[in-house]
């Protein structure tokens, strides 16, 4: 009984993975996205830690064939596994503050470690500490915008998706899903 209830748990997370992938497809402000939301779900949902990083990786590669792939793809990888370890830390202990930390600060390391792969790589910055400012700086304006001052985008996408995919999780938990064996 136990095994049913996972199997339905792990394909109801598959599906709302699913539906999150597809609305990067749709249009959408910029960098307003479920990314973050993703990975956090499937560390959190998945029994099996193999699963849990597989299902969102090849999820956002199959997207990002679509929408394109480029130099820094590993930076947004990089933060995804960062996520995915912040999904079994919520597991843990779930409560929505904690969920709201969690994307808060998901939200912040995939603006470090994506606009830091920027300064490494792309040769537009000094490799120094201030061509690293500067790069940080420069990219402020893609985390938010002149509608948003104190709130991105990013930084918006991250927690209505966390939202919306952890609502729905516990909900069908709660009401269609019996941990009962």
């Amino acid at each position: 009984m136990k095994n049913n209830f996972l199997q339905k748990n792990e394909t109801f997370s598959i599906a709302l993975i699913a539906i999150a992938v597809f609305s990067r497809f749709l249009p959408h402000p910029p960098n307003f996205t479920p990314v973050s939301a993703i990975a956090l779900l499937s560390g959190f949902s998945f029994s099996n830690k193999f699963k849990s990083f597989f299902v969102p990786f090849i999820a956002m590669f199959l997207s990002d064939i679509f929408l394109g792939l480029h130099s820094t793809i590993w930076a947004v990888y990089l933060s995804l596994t960062i996520f995915v370890l912040f999904g079994f830390i919520l597991k843990n202990k779930f409560s929505f503050p904690r969920l709201f930390v969690f994307s808060s600060i998901a939200s912040l390391i995939f603006y470090l470690v994506t606009n830091f792969a920027v300064w490494l790589t792309s040769g537009m910055y000094p490799l120094t500490l201030a061509g690293l400012i500067q790069c940080y700086t420069l990219g402020l304006p893609f985390y938010r915008t002149t509608t948003l001052e104190l709130f991105g985008y990013s930084f918006l996408g991250d927690l209505t998706y966390s939202f919306i995919l952890f609502s729905a999780y516990k909900f069908a938990e709660k009401k269609f899903f019996s941990t009962a064996i």
